[in-house]
């Protein structure tokens, strides 16, 4: 087994296990509720794996379990051009740099880099850069307009095709933003993606925790006067 990928791996089995390095102060279980669950990580892991991924951005890092799959992910597919992007203005302030430290600690600060600004801010200057990813990872602001942004955006960044995956899909906020990309521009769910993904069980009836997405292949600009309402649909398992 290659030693970075299985660095990596025993880096996310302690995080299971034990826990972050530290939490937030004064947030009660803030681990089990702000990071992703273990076995939807594995599915991140394996879906991003199967798309052969090489570049990808991630919107909101916290205590970096996520990013420790996307990078378990990265390296199994071993593009040695690997890029991972990981936007999260507040990992110092309100994180005291826990999630980073943890993926630099797991060897993967050669391929990744931690964007310390505000995903408005930042993913525009991505597409002034010119890059191209094949997948992104949002588990940012849950705000509406923040979301809408971030997807406005992620779809400039992505080439045709590509894979987007979402944390709390739950969310009203979060489904009625990217509402309106599946109703206006062709966006499409993969419903079983997440087969194997646990349930969020804090409202009623629990739903699926994520949600993965598949853009279209080509890229274009629907005329104004084709546009669909949009509207937040009831929950779906």
């Amino acid at each position: 087994m290659n030693d970075r990928v299985e660095r990596v791996r025993a880096a996310r089995r302690r995080m299971a296990s034990e826990g972050p390095a530290r939490t937030r102060a004064g947030k009660v279980d803030d681990f089990a509720v702000v990071a992703l669950d273990g076995q939807d990580c594995d599915v991140v892991r394996d879906l991003l794996i199967e798309e052969q991924v090489s570049t990808i951005v991630e919107v909101g890092l916290a205590y970096g379990g996520s990013a420790l799959a996307i990078g378990e992910a990265l390296l199994t597919v071993g593009d040695p051009d690997a890029r991972h992007l990981v936007i999260d203005p507040f990992q110092h302030e309100a994180f005291d740099d826990v999630g980073w430290e943890a993926m630099v600690e797991a060897g993967l600060g050669s391929i990744a880099t931690l964007v310390r600004e505000e995903s408005s801010a930042a993913l525009p200057q991505m597409v002034r850069d010119g890059l191209v990813a094949d997948a992104a990872f949002i588990d940012g602001s849950h705000r509406f307009h923040e979301v809408f942004v971030d997807l406005y955006f992620l779809r400039r960044i992505m080439r045709p095709g590509g894979l987007l995956l979402m944390d709390d899909a739950w969310a009203p906020s979060v489904r009625t933003a990217v509402r309106y990309f599946e109703e206006n521009l062709d966006w499409a769910e993969i419903p079983e993606a997440f087969a194997r993904g646990t349930f969020w069980t804090r409202v009623d009836p629990p739903v699926r925790r994520c949600r993965a997405i598949r853009l279209p292949t080509t890229l274009t600009e629907p005329a104004f006067e084709t546009f669909r309402p949009f509207t937040d649909l009831p929950r779906s398992g």
